[in-house]
């Protein structure tokens, strides 16, 4: 069994020490480099640019897969008002943006939430002011890349939309909140 385990994890069995301790920070060690590698592995935030329904979940958790579905949802309704979705989950470190989209000549972020129901405000309520914070910090990042690829590089005029999603009734709130 140890010389299975061994090949398939030959650098955690080289430094292995017969302390617990130490093995337990070698371990810790060794997961901490395979985060950074896949880190570094994922794609860049302009490849979700290019191609807006390429963002999709295929698998993931139930709530990730309700989140998709709603914003999957969010993007067809704002495609049959005339908006143009540029981009899918765009994320940054410093979050991540659900919609992107163009309306005539204005760039429009897109939060999307869906709630079962009224309690705790619903859903375009728990769009609270540190949400808000993260998006505008998000936008900022995506600026400049989206007016180079869907502008000219002439930076339009952009606005932040709620789109709130309960008991299968969609709220569109234009210009919820601004950048400040």
């Amino acid at each position: 069994m140890s010389a299975i385990l061994n090949t398939l994890f030959p650098e955690y069995f080289r430094t292995m020490s017969a302390d617990p301790y130490i093995r337990a920070q070698e371990a810790q060690r060794l997961a901490r480099r395979r985060r950074r590698r896949t880190r570094r592995g994922s794609a860049s935030p302009t490849a979700s640019l290019a191609a807006p329904d390429s963002a999709c979940i295929a698998g993931g958790s139930p709530t990730q897969q309700q989140g998709h579905a709603a914003e999957t949802l969010a993007a067809r309704h704002l495609n049959a008002l005339g908006l143009l979705i540029l981009a899918r989950n765009l994320r940054c470190r410093a979050g991540e943006i659900d919609l992107a989209a163009r309306h005539g000549p204005a760039l429009v972020f897109i939060e999307v939430r869906q709630r079962r129901d009224q309690h705790h405000g619903g859903a375009a309520a728990s769009v609270n002011r540190a949400k808000q914070t993260r998006l505008i910090r998000a936008a900022r990042y995506f600026l400049p890349t989206l007016t180079r690829l869907h502008f000219e590089g002439r930076q339009p005029p952009c606005r932040f939309d709620v789109i709130g999603i309960e008991d299968a009734r969609i709220d569109w709130i234009r210009d919820a909140f601004r950048m400040e």
